[in-house]
């Protein structure tokens, strides 16, 4: 079948160059991606700051000073870890302060992308922490490992491992 001589060819389809899948400069893919990292970010620092935020208080109630050893050096892993996300996560907003208008988004996109991923997986380990503590606290149960090792599992497979594998299955379509 011939091609119809009145059609326009499509841009990215028809293109034996097309990478990208659509036609924006660098500075165009940068700033979309930047608004991508941008409401991504949102949602995991909403998380993060409120989680951090009741960790922050759990040390000034009655019951903490009952906590054994264990328990305290759990809860002060997690406050440290939990702080080590927020910088994480809030380093994209102030990279992007200190280097805008030096013409070099492209480059900041990518330690953003980079900030972004260190906070998700410092999140999975504050996360990992805080329920350990809840769970050994709540339950005084040999079983709690286990728990806190099937939600680990559960939040790798949901936050790395079905990405990982969506990029490799579909990265490679034309």
């Amino acid at each position: 079948m011939e091609p119809d001589p009145h059609s326009h060819p499509h841009p990215d389809r028809d293109s034996p160059h097309r990478v990208h899948g659509r036609h924006e400069s660098d500075e165009e893919r940068a700033d979309r991606r930047w608004t991508d990292i941008l409401q991504e970010v949102r949602v995991t620092q909403t998380g993060v700051q409120i989680l951090f935020g009741f960790l922050l208080t759990v040390v000034f109630t009655p019951r903490f000073a009952t906590l054994s050893a264990t328990d305290k050096s759990i809860y002060v892993v997690t406050v440290l870890l939990g702080a080590a996300t927020t910088g994480a996560l809030i380093g994209p907003v102030t990279f992007h302060r200190f280097v805008t208008g030096r013409h070099i988004k492209p480059e900041m996109v990518i330690w953003a992308s980079r900030l972004t991923i260190v906070g998700i997986v410092l999140l999975l380990a504050t996360v990992t922490s805080a329920i350990l503590l809840i769970l050994r606290i709540a339950m005084n149960d040999d079983v709690v490992p286990w728990i806190v090792a099937g939600l680990v599992a559960w939040f790798a497979l949901c936050w790395f491992v079905l990405p990982a594998w969506a990029r490799h299955h579909y990265g490679t379509r034309k």
